[in-house]
């Protein structure tokens, strides 16, 4: 009998290319939008002082910001996937002991109620 594993559980899987892509460009959208909010605040906020500086500051950083965490992706955890298959031998089917005349015959005889 073949050593019993333990069940893989889904989430040991790594996650889908597709959805990582969409998780990266999700976070480079936020940075940009970010960005662009710091841009607006820079101009518009009056009167000019040291917190216009912050803002402009951050605008000229968080595209570098932004590529970087991007391209960072989730490679640093490493996540190793299991066989989703449990290799687990089937149990084998319960078979009757047969009698010498035959398998059991079970008759139901249904009989018509007279209504009177």
């Amino acid at each position: 009998m073949k050593s019993k594993r333990a069940i893989p559980a889904v989430t040991s899987l790594p996650q889908s290319p597709q959805a990582e892509g969409d998780h990266r460009v999700r976070r480079y959208a936020l940075t940009m939008t970010i960005r662009i909010i710091c841009f607006g605040l820079m101009v518009f906020i009056q009167p000019y002082g040291w917190y216009t500086w912050i803002f402009a500051i951050a605008a000229a950083v968080l595209p570098y910001i932004a590529v970087v965490f991007a391209n960072a992706g989730s490679d640093s955890t490493e996540t190793t996937a299991e066989s989703p298959t449990l290799e687990v031998e089937a149990p084998r089917p319960y078979v009757a002991p047969l009698d010498e005349a035959g398998p059991a015959v079970f008759r139901i005889d249904e009989s018509r109620r007279d209504e009177s």
